[in-house]
């Protein structure tokens, strides 16, 4: 397998897709409501669990384009990774995101040498904390904020359409986008 150090870091800030839709993905975040998030996360992860269990996940279709099985890992730690965000923004007020490097994290993680049946598990698990967690989230608190490490200002209700459509542009990398 070819580690990590192949893959261009992704340097862009996505935040616009909260207000238009996304070219490649197609994700419009303006037509789901953050109530809507928990359910499309709990199918989403059904549809990862099946792509990992599938044979050669842990092929790179193209030089420096992730796995299924990468972008498993990737997509089992935003989840993680949103779940602890959304859990600041309702205990604390006004959080300052601590920064993460995805790019940094695939590499110490050795995303293409994990195990892809673990990674299905995890991946299933932390959806469902994520998705607990926006389905508990009472009618108030969505507009509660936090920032993240560059200073970008989100509600939880945005960070949760904007975790989403993370989710839904990585299943297209690994479908349609291919």
């Amino acid at each position: 397998m070819t580690d990590g150090a192949s893959i261009r870091p992704d340097t862009k800030d996505w935040t616009w897709v909260l207000s238009e839709p996304c070219p490649e993905c197609g994700y419009d975040a303006a037509a789901v409501r953050p109530d809507e998030v928990a359910a499309h996360i709990r199918r989403d992860a059904d549809g990862w669990v099946s792509r990992l269990s599938g044979a050669s996940v842990a092929e790179r279709p193209a030089p420096g384009v992730w796995s299924v099985l990468e972008y498993g890992c990737h997509v089992r730690d935003v989840h993680r990774v949103f779940g602890e965000r959304v859990r600041l923004m309702l205990t604390q007020d006004d959080p300052r995101f601590p920064n993460w490097d995805q790019d940094e994290t695939a590499l110490a993680e050795r995303y293409s040498e994990q195990v892809p049946s673990v990674v299905a598990g995890e991946l299933a698990r932390a959806a469902g904390d994520v998705a607990d967690a926006y389905g508990a989230i009472p009618t108030g608190a969505w507009s509660r904020r936090g920032l993240r490490s560059n200073g970008s200002e989100f509600t939880v209700a945005t960070l949760a359409l904007y975790h989403l459509h993370d989710v839904v542009h990585h299943t297209w990398d690994v479908t349609a986008g291919r």
